[in-house]
């Protein structure tokens, strides 16, 4: 069983940045492509942005050109770097691996 585990969200300034880590139990990203997904009160999820298993990347169009995904798989570890926030980027943020897997999620809040 592949276990996802969501690290690095947080209170932050509008305008600042935060590094979002997802950690996988075991090496998938050969096999699978991995996304960020986020959920805000009152919302449905919506995707932010995927990596394919070749390194493609996709954004929604909320945070092209703020966001940018990566993944080490030497560490097994799927970032997402968010700069330039937005109030209305605050949610709970998920990792998901082709939506088999997903992590337990962490809390972004961006606010002043």
């Amino acid at each position: 069983q592949v276990q996802l585990a969501e690290s690095g969200g947080g209170l932050v300034q509008p305008g600042g940045s935060l590094r979002l880590s997802c950690a996988a139990s075991e090496s998938i990203f050969s096999i699978y492509a991995m996304g960020w997904y986020r959920q805000a009160p009152g919302k449905q999820r919506e995707l932010v942005a995927t990596i394919t298993i070749d390194s493609s990347t996709y954004y929604a169009d909320s945070v092209r050109g703020r966001f940018i995904i990566s993944k080490d798989t030497a560490k097994n570890t799927v970032y997402l770097q968010m700069n330039s926030l937005k109030p209305e980027d605050t949610a709970v943020y998920y990792c998901s691996a082709e939506h088999r897997y997903w992590g337990q999620g962490t809390q972004v809040t961006v606010s002043s």
